[in-house]
């Protein structure tokens, strides 16, 4: 498909490859944290709660309350808290501090979704999939590479149909980037936009005017 390889050069050249974390676990956790939430909120709120604890360990002897001072920022924090605490027992009981690399004991765990799965297996371990959040949710479907109904599911496997190997990296970051500088949910700077050609909503707009 035309449209997504036009994409996929513009996503490279402008915003480049993500790096692969070496921290499996605090990406897990910071992707739970992240969950309905903006940006600046995850960040202060996973600064605050690994300053106090890091690992599995830490985490599981902070009390629910604690935890939830820690990462009040991110919205939700008393789900949250005990998601994470019951997460970090997990990882430390069944999994003996390690994260697991699939995505069926990935979703097994609580508050972790297709999403959070699917980003701790491709910048946690290097696995391309192609996570699917809000702007790679909106984003194809403006462009038109994906139908305007479609769901989560059939965006992500829309997308990993026409997308393979290291490429599937660039997706998911750069689409966030992108979605959050100019095909933004709310008011899209179209005229800047350096690939409006190939967008059926850009052509929307101007079929009006």
């Amino acid at each position: 498909m035309n449209k997504i390889k036009i994409l996929l050069k513009f996503l490279e050249k402008r915003y480049g490859y993500p790096k692969i974390s070496g921290n499996r676990f605090k990406l897990l956790i910071t992707t739970v944290l992240s969950q309905r939430t903006r940006d600046e909120n995850t960040y202060k709120a996973s600064q605050q709660l690994f300053k106090a604890a890091k690992t599995p360990e830490e985490i599981s002897k902070l009390s629910v309350k604690e935890l939830e001072k820690l990462i009040k920022p991110s919205g939700m924090y008393r789900q949250k808290a005990k998601r994470i605490k019951e997460i970090s027992k997990i990882i430390l009981e069944k999994y003996k501090g390690k994260v697991p690399d699939n995505r069926e004991e990935l979703i097994s765990l609580p508050g972790v979704g297709f999403k959070t799965a699917d980003i701790v297996l491709s910048y946690g371990f290097g696995i391309p999939t192609i996570a699917v959040d809000t702007h790679v949710n909106r984003i194809p479907k403006r462009i038109g590479i994906v139908g305007k109904n479609a769901n989560v599911e059939e965006v992500r496997k829309t997308l990993e149909k026409y997308v393979s190997g290291k490429k599937r990296f660039l997706v998911n970051m750069g689409l966030v980037k992108f979605g959050q500088e100019i095909c933004r949910p709310i008011n899209p700077k179209c005229n800047v936009c350096p690939i409006n050609k190939i967008c059926d909503y850009y052509k929307s707009l101007n079929k009006k005017t």
